[in-house]
């Protein structure tokens, strides 16, 4: 048992020698040495249960880009696992192609690995977010191309991996370069709460935890301030309420709803504010009780989950035991790559939300938010959805642009050919019927010149 530990040990300590000598003579922009930026990388991928593999390519994901060093070179020293993953984060480079050409390539190329292993798009986030935190001594013309493709491309893909933290810590660090006013009084208002609410919020936090070390609940209560975004700006004039959350994590959900119940015979709830969450995932994938409120004088929102659900909201696919639907997601990345475009963005940020609806047989389909009956349609089946005429939806008719919401039941009526029209890429959302759509549409532009062809 000890043998492969120690033999991984062994190559992690081989790679940092590798990547800084291999780095010694580059600097950054900032003039700071480079290898500081994969150490950091790879810190941020252990941090968040990240294997050797995959903090060994963290180390190693400039090299092949940047340095002599090769691919191959890579895979002799650490082997085609770390290869692959330092592949998934080395860009394409033909000196045939334009700059827009090779960004389309290097995105298809980091689709297409990620489908063989998610862990690619996860080391990007953190080389991302590291670049992000040290980007001021670029031009800001730079700066702004790079977080606008952030907010576009990696904050949707975050949040469909159920990294919701990550996503929020990329859309974050983004808008404080393209919106650097807005963060910075943004970061004032939140000061200036934090300086008037802090006795006040001690003496909540402990009532809280008095009265469930009473009911012998273990719990720990963490403090969560809302990053910097356009919305959460607008709201700074709500207060306390609108900016921070109180996080409660226990050890099963027995105990959530026991803490709810008893938060609520501490501090009476707002009505209409309860939300449960906790076995049944939000939109976004987070599993929580959201509850809010009114604590004397202060009005609080409280999240109540269980640490492992909590590790779940943070990590999403990197935690241990999370429920990732690895075939939705291996289809939602064929059918990006295979699309018109680098990135069908519509799509992508729809994909970042989804809903889960029903078959006639009761079987659960998940799919974007913003579905319509279309979406649902192709996702069965691509004959399906060409042969689509109309849906019963919970038992009423409904045309094929009607938008599904969570809990529809829907039955798809055909006709004997298919029927599909140009507009119906307006109304589908997913980039599989999209792509179906255009393919089909496509071919019936070749049909009719070919018979035009034929009488001429």
């Amino acid at each position: 048992m000890l043998k492969p530990i120690n033999q991984a040990i062994d190559n992690l300590q081989k790679a940092l020698q590798t990547a800084e000598q291999a780095h010694r003579l580059q600097v950054r922009k900032s003039g700071e040495p480079y290898f500081f930026h994969p150490l950091r990388v790879a810190h941020l991928a252990a941090r968040h249960w990240m294997d050797f593999a995959s903090v060994i390519a963290a180390l190693m994901h400039d090299v092949v880009e940047d340095t002599p060093t090769t691919l191959a070179e890579v895979a002799a020293d650490f082997g085609e696992e770390v290869a692959l993953l330092v592949d998934g984060l080395t860009k394409v480079d033909d000196d045939l192609l334009s700059r827009a050409a090779l960004k389309a390539q290097t995105y298809r190329k980091q689709l297409l690995l990620a489908i063989k292993d998610v862990r690619v798009l996860c080391l990007k986030f953190w080389d991302r977010i590291d670049n992000l935190q040290t980007i001021s001594a670029l031009n800001y013309e730079k700066q702004k191309l790079i977080a606008e493709e952030t907010r576009t491309v990696y904050v949707p893909l975050a949040r469909h991996l159920g990294m919701g933290l990550v996503a929020t810590e990329l859309d974050a660090l983004s808008l404080n370069i393209l919106y650097p006013t807005r963060s910075s009084q943004y970061a004032e208002s939140v000061a200036h709460l934090r300086k008037v609410h802090e006795a006040s919020i001690g003496r909540i936090r402990s009532a809280i935890h008095n009265i469930l070390d009473h009911h012998k609940i273990d719990a720990a209560l963490k403090d969560r301030w809302r990053p910097f975004s356009i919305a959460a700006a607008r709201t700074t004039v709500r207060g306390l309420q609108s900016l921070y959350t109180l996080d409660i994590l226990v050890d099963r959900s027995m105990d959530a709803y026991l803490t709810l119940g008893l938060l609520h015979s501490l501090y009476p709830p707002i009505p209409g504010k309860l939300r449960d969450h906790l076995n049944v995932k939000s939109q976004f994938g987070y599993q929580a009780l959201k509850t809010t409120v009114q604590a004397g004088e202060v009005r609080l929102r409280v999240e109540i989950t269980t640490r492992k659900l909590d590790r779940f909201n943070e990590a999403g696919v990197l935690a241990p035991g999370f429920d990732f639907h690895r075939a939705s997601f291996q289809d939602l990345m064929q059918s990006l790559a295979e699309g018109e475009s680098a990135f069908d963005m519509d799509s992508l940020r729809l994909a970042s939300a989804s809903i889960q609806v029903y078959t006639p047989l009761g079987e659960v389909k998940t799919l974007p938010e913003g579905s319509s009956v279309l979406d649902f349609a192709f996702n069965i089946h691509e004959q399906l959805g060409l042969f689509a005429m109309r849906a019963l939806i919970n038992g009423k008719t409904r045309q094929l642009k009607a938008r599904l919401i969570d809990g529809d039941q829907v039955a798809i009526e055909t006709s004997d050919t298919p029927t599909v029209l140009p507009k119906w890429l307006e109304w589908a959302v997913t980039p599989k019927a999209r792509n179906s759509i255009r393919r089909y549409l496509r071919s019936r532009v070749k049909q009719s010149k070919n018979v035009w062809s034929e009488k001429d």
